[in-house]
């Protein structure tokens, strides 16, 4: 009696366990382009750039030149100097104030997810108050009682990023905390900052640096719509969000003025994003096998 074999490769039964993601050209090339844009951002006061305040009423949205790579905006400000210089600006809010969340909140997540009961009622609880409240009017607020600085606009975007990050925090460590490794450091006498500190915290960080990039993406995009509505960086700083509040006087006859600090803002936004959504696919427990 004849047997049917069925011969399967050797590559493809080796492939579920061995099978590496790989991160793929659109990582690299987003990877490039914020690897440029954080370059020209922090080597901005020693490239060869005009001062980005300096007006001149005689070259008012001057076209592309020699002397004005991109031309001139509707004060005669250089407009080269001035997009370099506010992608320092919106990269300095957009990367400090995750951190902020990152830190407060990553800490409170860990705390309530594992220690649990009234501390995570409590936690849980105000941070449910936080994102009740309205964003844009605590926005307002701070402005109207501390001013309009970059330290103050950077202090609310912190804040208002904390209940995500809390969250992130507490649903990974709530996956971790009774896994066995915790288990026994509990049965071998390990003290609760041993096992948060030694245990916990380097599983629950991947997850969080992961979200802290496209944290970075959301915080960039409100610093620059709060500068649209003219609440974020004063005058005469520039950040690409101002640009294009004071580029959209000019459509008609330089639509330049808003489009290239848009482009700016939209390619850097799309690189965190594709970056974050990246390294979260690695990081994710759910997407491997035990």
């Amino acid at each position: 009696m004849a047997t049917l074999e069925l011969s399967i490769p050797d590559e493809e039964v080796a492939a579920p366990v061995g099978r590496k993601r790989k991160l793929g050209l659109l990582f690299w090339i987003a990877s490039g382009w914020l690897a440029i844009i954080l370059s020209l951002a922090i080597l901005a006061p020693v490239l060869p750039l005009q001062n980005p305040t300096d007006m001149d009423m005689l070259e008012r949205r001057a076209g592309f030149s020699g002397e004005h790579w991109l031309g001139t905006d509707g004060l005669g400000r250089d407009e080269l100097a001035r997009l370099i210089f506010g992608a320092r600006v919106s990269l300095a809010v957009g990367l400090i104030a995750p951190m902020i969340g990152l830190v407060v909140g990553g800490a409170l997540g860990l705390l309530a997810g594992y220690f649990r009961g009234r501390f995570e009622t409590l936690v849980v609880g105000s941070m449910d108050v936080l994102l009740a409240f309205p964003p844009l009017i605590f926005a307002l607020a701070v402005v109207a009682y501390l001013g309009q600085s970059v330290p103050n606009l950077t202090m609310v975007l912190g804040v208002l990023g904390i209940p995500a990050f809390m969250r992130v925090a507490r649903a990974a460590t709530l996956t971790l905390a009774r896994r066995e490794f915790v288990i026994a450091a509990e049965a071998l006498g390990a003290s609760h900052a041993r096992i948060l500190l030694r245990e916990l915290l380097p599983n629950v960080i991947l997850p969080l640096l992961a979200f802290f990039l496209l944290g970075v993406a959301v915080t960039i995009v409100v610093e620059g719509a709060l500068s649209f509505l003219g609440l974020g960086v004063p005058p005469p700083m520039a950040s690409w969000g101002s640009m294009i509040g004071e580029g959209r006087d000019s459509l008609d006859v330089a639509p330049r003025l808003a489009f290239l600090p848009a482009a700016g803002l939209f390619l850097t936004v799309l690189a965190f994003n594709l970056v974050g959504d990246t390294l979260r696919a690695l990081t994710d427990p759910r997407q491997g096998a035990l």
